[in-house]
């Protein structure tokens, strides 16, 4: 390998001088194109065409060096048609090869003949070449990756010239790809903090909080690039339970619970992130959902030292692994999703705290008022009784009075229900219930109900938590949209569904205006998304009004 000349010098071959003046205006113009654009992509397709311009060379491509150093994490290339580059499908080995001695080694390489290529280090598909020409490229003092070229149009191997004008270039190179980086880098930075901006929005907006995580898992899939996003928080029996997932097809991993003693869970417990380059090949991932992706980068969502739960970031296998820049951005995001957290538990809490406060009042004014004079009501009405002479009035007033011991005893019952703890479990009945109920307010009636199978029993908490969640769904959308005079809910827990397996099937028919063409679909669409969570279906069918008017929503999924 002849000697390099010093790094920007051209050679003093006279005969060279003709051809230095006829290429100095490209290498300017090279310079000018190379330093344009901040998409570091884009830059480096550039830098890729305009090196094999200027040398005359069949082949360009740019090799990244990874964060060890000792490897390639990424290959540009330029030359190759589409349908050869699909053919070879992989990078070059970084390794074991002349290219892996390029990026262990500061200097430029020019070996004479590049034909072996194995020895070049590119895949045996790739086409035949003569001359090779290697030149790194520095990027504020660090090697960024190096600049490769192959097969002279002249069939001739590279001088010194070419390779005094392409190390100019991957000067001017380096400074084009650290804006780039730097530009690259604000932006992601920027999208992280967007979303978590995002993430704050929802889980202090007092909505419900699983779809409050279900952001948490959509956003940090979204910026981290990941093919899953997956949120897990502390399980009653130990351990880490997922409570939401974000993935571009339907899972069964909700409601699965990771055993406390993983060695990953007990890492997350201890509020320490996990980083795994290959989940198909750790043991510590074989029970969880992770096992069928490849990196992974597990977080936990920690606040002044309480572990609140875990985030779960899988890319699929194949992929590269997450970056330093990525790890420190995703591990920023969750601590802020659980700052978010627990100021949307506080928030609760205060209003929680509201709530049991106006029902103490409530139970009072009912107990000190309502009951009083209704009492006192009462006793009016016994003596006017006793006085009155007509069988008939005496009668009605006795039945009056008998409907105001009713009354009395209806209004100490709900006194009663007031003074319990919201926290105490209900069963799936009651809490439909209390839906309806609260749902009778704003629609000006009390939709109509019915029970069928064993509501209370058969049903699992995570079917019937999103069964409820689909019920509140479908009321308000039957109050803000359907205008209907009349709802009927129905909770069968006795049907099987259309796999065979048994289930519960909720149904919601009003005989409202329905569903107009192109109006928006968003509380359908969470529908949907509630029921495949947990395995089931959700679809629409007429309502109950004139002629098949309304909407009628079923609701189904196993127990």
């Amino acid at each position: 390998m002849p000697p390099a000349p010093p790094p920007g010098s051209l050679p003093s071959r006279p005969e060279a001088s003709a051809e230095l003046l006829a290429r100095v205006p490209k290498l300017l113009d090279a310079m000018r194109s190379v330093g344009s654009g901040l998409e570091l992509h884009t830059t480096l397709h550039r830098i890729c065409e305009t090196a094999a311009g200027l040398a005359h060379a069949r082949y360009a491509a740019i090799g990244v060096v990874d964060e060890d150093g000792d490897g390639l994490a990424g290959f540009v290339h330029h030359g190759l048609d589409e349908v050869t580059a699909r053919r070879i499908g992989h990078r070059p080995d970084g390794r074991k090869s002349l290219l892996g001695a390029l990026v262990r080694g500061p200097e430029p390489a020019r070996p004479t003949d590049s034909a072996d290529r194995p020895a070049l280090g590119a895949p045996e598909q790739h086409p035949p070449t003569r001359g090779f020409l290697g030149v790194p490229i520095r990027v504020q003092g660090e090697i960024f990756g190096h600049l490769y070229l192959t097969d002279k149009h002249t069939g001739e191997p590279f001088d010194d010239y070419d390779l005094a004008m392409v190390r100019v270039l991957a000067a001017e190179a380096g400074t084009a790809i650290g804006n780039a980086r730097l530009h690259e880098a604000a932006q992601q930075r920027e999208r992280w903090i967007d979303g978590s901006v995002a993430v704050t929005t929802a889980l202090l907006a007092g909505g419900d909080t699983d779809d409050a995580l279900q952001i948490v898992a959509e956003q940090a899939r979204r910026l981290s690039g990941a093919a899953a996003g997956f949120v897990l928080l502390p399980a009653d029996g130990g351990g880490l339970e997922i409570v939401a997932v974000d993935a571009p097809h339907p899972t069964n991993a909700l409601g699965t619970v990771l055993p406390p003693e993983n060695g990953i869970v007990a890492e997350l417990l201890a509020g320490r992130p996990v980083f795994v380059d290959d989940a198909a090949t750790d043991p510590r991932l074989e029970a969880g959902p992770a096992r069928s992706y490849g990196p992974v980068m597990l977080m936990p969502l920690c606040r002044e030292g309480k572990v609140l739960g875990s985030l779960v970031l899988p890319r699929s296998r194949g992929e590269r692994p997450f970056t330093r820049t990525e790890r420190a951005l995703g591990e920023r995001f969750a601590s802020q999703a659980a700052l978010a957290l627990t100021m949307a538990e506080a928030q609760r809490d205060r209003e929680r705290l509201a709530v049991y406060e106006d029902r103490d009042r409530i139970a009072r004014d009912l107990h000190d008022l309502v009951i009083q004079r209704l009492f006192a009501t009462g006793m009016m009405l016994e003596s006017a009784q006793r006085r009155s002479a007509v069988p008939e009035v005496r009668d009605g007033v006795g039945g009056a009075v008998e409907e105001l011991d009713v009354t009395i005893q209806e209004i100490r019952s709900a006194i009663f229900a007031l003074q319990q703890p919201a926290e105490t479990p209900a069963g799936l009945r009651t809490r439909v219930l209390r839906e309806i109920t609260m749902a009778a307010a704003p629609l000006g009636f009390t939709p109509a109900h019915r029970f069928a199978g064993p509501v209370d029993t058969a049903v699992g908490d995570l079917t019937a938590k999103n069964l409820i969640a689909a019920l509140r769904e479908t009321l308000s959308n039957a109050f803000r949209h359907a205008h209907a005079d009349r709802i009927e809910v129905v909770v069968d827990a006795s049907v099987t569904l259309r796999d065979g397996r048994p289930g519960v099937r909720l149904t919601v028919a009003d005989d409202g205006v329905g569903i107009p063409e192109g109006g928006r679909r968003s509380g359908l669409h969470n529908l949907q998304r509630r029921a495949e969570a947990v395995g089931g279906t959700s679809r629409l069918g007429p309502g109950i009004g004139a002629d098949g008017t309304g909407t009628t929503v079923v609701w189904e999924a196993p127990y």
